[in-house]
């Protein structure tokens, strides 16, 4: 489905099993500054060569953790739950032969399969932005996929470190379920949405939800970090469906199954309709100068504009070549701009082709951009990723565009563009 470029360094030479791949929202095909090792804007989850899954075995209730094996012995996975100063219980994880895990989080260290950092809405010039506090976890959840069809992929919160231990000290939400074992939440929380509907034009967006140390399912907290757990909901699971958002509290991932991904438009497809818009020579209207799309490669860093690079009124979605008229505000040149087509005022601003195949609900062409960003992809995506409430900051939500992270516009998210043919 990809070029081979985007996969060659994580795939085997023979063909593996792909079980789906994890799609940080806010990108743009790649990280701004390019990707890196296990840092990137995507993450391809292969079948393992050995299994590495886990499963719960023995429980210890101890008076001091320092007296556990399972903590103190690098070789045993455990999760610790703090009760109090002097109470702990320990589950001890074996290994598990069918299934294969793969852990995400802000940590660096060898456990951390995919390192996942703070999306910063609309940082797409070239320059990385520095968190100072991040809110994302070093070891924030980890997902785990059966080995054998039909593949089955379950996300559950916090993962483990390099001690292969996970450590839920006293302030950590947590409980003893009614059959007696213990689970917990992770302090900012894994929040996953799973679309009624699969991952297509006409699905429309389900019910936000936190997954739990165990993967139990349960309603939202109060805030994102508060003490007290949300209700469990017991008809619904931790299986990651195509479509599937984890929002990890400062970067949201978005599941793509194998399966679906290859229904989604491949680069190549997506540069063929590139080119047959720029094939089609559209004209600025009053410059009558032709318009062109910049290249992926550049359309991915939006730090330079081209001669040829098309804009638009985001009010009426006519397409015109920059000139520097038509201003209302001062100020802010390009918030209150009058369209010399039909009058009306509003925002003016360069239109940029969106890269990232995954997100795509269909491979149809890119004739809508989201507005206020100016990201270009097909009409159905627009209109699927302009009512998908995306979490932000503790307690709020909204929808933005999916290739730079920024905020939608309250009443109008989307735009259709109105190109102006050759007049020759």
């Amino acid at each position: 489905m990809f070029s081979s470029s985007q996969e060659e360094h994580c795939a085997p030479s023979k063909d593996p099993v792909k079980y789906g791949e994890l799609v940080v929202l806010g990108y743009n095909g790649s990280l701004p500054n390019g990707d890196r090792g296990r840092r990137k804007s995507r993450f391809a989850l292969f079948k393992r060569t050995k299994a590495n899954g886990v499963k719960p075995s023995t429980v210890h209730i101890l008076n001091t953790p320092q007296d556990s094996k399972a903590v103190n012995c690098k070789g045993q996975h455990s999760i610790s739950y703090t009760l109090s100063r002097h109470q702990t219980v320990v589950v001890e994880y074996s290994h598990d032969k069918d299934t294969d895990m793969f852990q995400i989080g802000r940590s660096t260290e060898n456990p951390i399969d995919f390192v996942v950092t703070d999306t910063v809405a609309g940082g797409q010039d070239g320059e990385e932005t520095q968190i100072t506090q991040s809110t994302i976890s070093r070891f924030a959840c980890r997902v785990v996929c059966e080995r054998n069809p039909p593949f089955t992929a379950r996300i559950y919160a916090a993962g483990f470190d390099s001690s292969k231990n996970i450590f839920l000290g006293e302030k950590a939400a947590k409980w003893k379920n009614p059959d007696g074992h213990m689970d917990g939440l992770t302090t900012n929380g894994v929040l996953v949405m799973h679309p009624k509907g699969g991952f297509m034009e006409e699905s429309k967006p389900g019910v936000w939800r936190e997954i739990s140390v165990c993967g139990d399912v349960y309603t939202l907290r109060e805030t994102r970090s508060a003490q007290t757990p949300g209700k469990l909901v017991e008809n619904e699971s931790n299986i990651l469906q195509d479509g599937s958002l984890v929002d990890l509290c400062g970067a949201t991932l978005l599941w793509r199954t194998a399966e679906g991904l290859f229904h989604t438009p491949t680069q190549k497809h997506l540069e063929a309709l590139r080119q047959e818009i720029n094939a089609a020579r559209p004209q600025c209207p009053v410059g009558l100068n032709t318009l062109a799309f910049p290249s992926m490669q550049r359309s991915r860093a939006v730090s330079s504009l081209e001669d040829k690079q098309p804009w638009v009124y985001l009010a009426c979605g006519h397409v015109h070549g920059y000139h520097n008229w038509g201003h209302r505000s001062e100020r802010e040149p390009n918030t209150q701009r009058e369209c010399p087509m039909c009058r009306v005022v509003g925002p003016y601003v360069p239109l940029w082709l969106g890269c990232e195949p995954a997100f795509y609900v269909d491979t149809g062409a890119p004739t809508h951009a989201f507005v206020p960003c100016g990201h270009v992809c097909s009409e159905k995506s627009v209109k699927y990723w302009s009512e998908i409430p995306l979490p932000h900051g503790t307690h709020a939500f909204h929808a933005a565009c999916p290739f730079c992270a920024t905020q939608l516009g309250p009443s109008q998210g989307w735009s259709k563009l109105i190109f102006q043919g050759p007049v020759d």
